[in-house]
């Protein structure tokens, strides 16, 4: 299976690298447009042949955002349909900010559903998703099995993880979100970008975030960055098991028969 990780910033690109550790690392850049794609791969058997399981993985810092999350998500998924080596699993990873008492900082959360938290329309009455004005989506769902299987793996919380392209920094807003999300654990800006990608491409995809602070009253001087990304990468470590469970795998079996993931994870 070839994996596609999309970051937003450098530092959890090698976060990520250090936990794929027994891939190895390829010399050669892959240039997309908007920026280049880090290859690691997946030494062969002594016999020669494919190894199992996961054979490489893409890692891709696109930029803050879910505009240029999304936007880098395509352009590597494109590149690769085109090339006849379609990505198998698309993970949208990086640190985050978790809603107290659910996520505390250093914790990992495993995406059951990846929502789009302020994507609609202010009103009188409050916050409008924009489903409810009659366009688009706000969610997106990970093939339930597997991402309980990452979840169970990591030792994460398991929970919908909230994309929003303004970071919360009031009492007030964290409060408005809880209220409106009431089994959120986690806060980013990226992964409804990805999601949305992948989707477009009928590819799987999985959110992970490690926790670097709390949601609400920004106060960056006790951010825990570096601790949240040395737990990103032992999340990564303990998730290479789980995916040499996905053998082969086609993203519309990954959409349309989610009951296949449960052969693969078991």
């Amino acid at each position: 299976m070839r994996l596609l990780v999309v970051t937003a910033v450098t530092a959890e690109e090698e976060s990520v690298a250090r936990g794929l550790g027994c891939l190895l690392e390829d010399s050669r850049t892959r240039p997309v447009p908007g920026g280049r794609l880090r290859r690691l791969d997946r030494p062969g058997p002594p016999s020669g042949g494919l190894p199992p399981g996961l054979r490489s993985a893409d890692l891709l810092a696109a930029g803050v955002g879910p505009a240029a999350a999304a936007a880098g998500a395509a352009a590597a998924l494109t590149g690769a349909a085109l090339a006849g080596e379609p990505y198998g699993l698309v993970i949208s990873a990086g640190i985050g900010g978790g809603f107290v008492p659910t996520a505390p900082v250093g914790s990992v959360v495993v995406a059951d559903v990846i929502v789009a938290a302020d994507l609609g329309a202010e009103t009188a009455e409050g916050f409008t998703p924009v489903t409810e004005l009659g366009f688009g989506t706000v969610e997106h769902r990970p093939p339930e099995a597997l991402s309980r299987a990452t979840a169970q793996a990591v030792g994460a919380v398991y929970a919908p993880v909230l994309t929003v392209s303004t970071v919360t920094g009031t009492a007030g807003r964290a409060a408005a979100l809880a209220a409106r999300h009431p089994r959120a654990a986690a806060e980013a800006m990226e992964g409804f970008g990805v999601a949305e990608a992948a989707a477009a491409h009928r590819t799987a995809v999985l959110e992970i975030r490690a926790i670097s602070n709390p949601v609400g009253p920004r106060d960056r001087a006790n951010w825990q960055i570096g601790r949240a990304l040395t737990e990103l990468a032992d999340a990564f470590g303990k998730l290479v098991p789980v995916l040499d469970t996905l053998d082969t795998l086609d993203a519309p079996d990954a959409l349309d028969a989610p009951d296949a993931w449960e052969a693969r994870t078991r």
